[in-house]
């Protein structure tokens, strides 16, 4: 679906407290930025932004980014903020691609991809977020031990993706092809996209991987 332009998108979300301008200020810092040394989760492609401020608020122990490449899209996002904003969650709009100019190494403690585009022609696949390139450019900014939680409706997609974690250094830890009928459900926060395609009968595949850093790499994080 094509994204409607919004010329005032950036100064909407400047209007909220939780909307980072220049998240390169806070590289190597951004627990300072929430002012306490809680673990940090990400969500790379927020979306409309359900998830992640759900998130947010049930557990205020933990500090959540939600980082969207579109400004547009974020609109919808803080939107969902409830007044007087939420002071464990940062809102970015950023590309994923650019992840090391504003985190440090080992800065993040989970990553959280939520139907992401599958790009599903073959000479695309190196922009799929769980392509090898990807994850070895997550390996970079989050903890050794750290997990990433992948869902997506599409099975070829996902298929994919469980190849591509095999050849990282993430292990597989849980994998499904039906989520809803998985032991995995539970404590499941869905997406607004998951809620309709679930709602008309798609199988939601998920997976769970944790890192582990080869030991040359370990003194870096």
């Amino acid at each position: 679906m094509r994204l409607r332009n919004d010329p005032q998108a950036y100064d909407k979300l400047e209007a909220s407290q939780n909307f980072i301008k220049d998240p390169k200020e806070f590289k190597g810092k951004w627990h300072e930025f929430f002012k306490n040394q809680n673990p940090i989760y990400m969500e790379i492609g927020s979306g409309k932004g359900r998830f992640i401020t759900t998130l947010a608020q049930q557990n205020p122990d933990i500090n959540y980014i939600a980082l969207e490449k579109f400004p547009t899209v974020l609109i919808k996002l803080i939107r969902k903020i409830p007044e007087g904003g939420l002071p464990n969650l940062a809102v970015i709009s950023w590309d994923a691609q650019l992840l090391e100019e504003i985190f440090a190494p080992g800065e993040i403690d989970r990553i959280y991809l939520n139907f992401s585009d599958p790009w599903p022609k073959k000479r695309h696949a190196k922009r799929r977020l769980t392509s090898l390139p990807f994850l070895q450019l997550y390996e970079k900014v989050l903890k050794d031990g750290s997990i990433i939680e992948f869902k997506t409706d599409n099975r070829g997609f996902f298929d994919y993706s469980l190849e591509e974690f095999k050849a990282s250094h993430f292990t597989l830890e849980h994998a499904t092809y039906d989520l809803y009928n998985s032991p995995l459900l539970e404590g499941n926060v869905a997406t607004e996209y998951e809620e309709k395609f679930h709602g008309i009968g798609t199988p939601i595949n998920k997976l769970v991987a944790r890192l582990h850093k080869p030991t040359e790499n370990k003194e870096d994080a």
